[in-house]
């Protein structure tokens, strides 16, 4: 089995001193994908893992969530001009709208600046109202993605069926854990996201467990290298 580290990634802006948390200035993650580019990593689209077996053994995944307008200002040159693929993770109702469900500053993407989005970028789903999904009845959980989906065939949207889930929240518990993955399996969705800080082994063991490695705003350099070997860091 190979190791598969998968970043997830929210806000970018083009101030230091508002790189923290959920905001990554630009300059520190243009020197982290320089990182991945100098260290010959391979990036792919997550609906590429689905037709291999096998992957090199550098091999990373990056991701986005939200797609905020920032992203497409400032994350998305840099995936073009050192050729890295990313999923970018859409909630659909607000799309054209603001991050509601944080403080409402942060402009959501449009249908047609998705639509404009280079090749690189692959979109996944978010959910449709950015709510916890243990918050929520199977019945809510059944009409958030039809509702998701809707909003895609009624735009003509290129989206694979992988859902980065809000806040990292699934049910964790018996017997909702068991009835929340078959919902996504008969709602057609291939992979499920969570946070967890940790690296994967790939092929997936739970397609719907995956772990993604938070990237914070205050990340240097060093301690972003050392999230790619070893995932949460307890030190520091």
């Amino acid at each position: 089995m190979s190791k598969l580290p998968i970043l997830m990634y929210h806000n970018v802006t083009d101030e230091k001193k508002s790189s923290i948390g959920l905001t990554i200035c630009e300059d520190y993650l243009k020197k982290q994908f320089e990182f991945l580019v100098n260290n010959g990593y391979t990036t792919f689209h997550l609906s590429e893992l689905e037709i291999v077996n096998q992957i090199p053994k550098k091999s990373i995944i990056i991701t986005f969530d939200d797609v905020t307008r920032n992203q497409i200002e400032f994350a998305v040159p840099l995936l073009i001009k050192h050729n890295l693929k990313a999923t970018f993770f859409v909630p659909f109702s607000f799309i054209g709208k603001s991050d509601l469900w944080n403080d409402g500053s942060q402009k959501i993407m449009t249908i047609e600046e998705l639509k404009s989005l280079d090749k690189l970028v692959e979109l996944g789903l978010h959910s449709y109202s950015h709510n916890k999904f243990d918050k929520l009845s199977d019945e809510e959980i059944k009409i958030d993605f039809d509702k998701c989906f809707e909003i895609i065939e009624n735009n003509n949207l290129k989206v694979f069926n992988a859902v980065a889930y809000p806040f990292g929240n699934y049910p964790k518990k018996e017997p909702e854990k068991s009835i929340f993955f078959e919902i996504l399996k008969v709602k057609n969705i291939k992979m499920g996201l969570r946070i967890g800080n940790k690296i994967n082994n790939f092929p997936f063991k739970n397609p719907y467990e995956i772990t993604r490695l938070d990237i914070l705003g205050q990340d240097k350099l060093w301690k972003f290298r050392l999230k790619l070997i070893f995932g949460k860091l307890k030190l520091f």
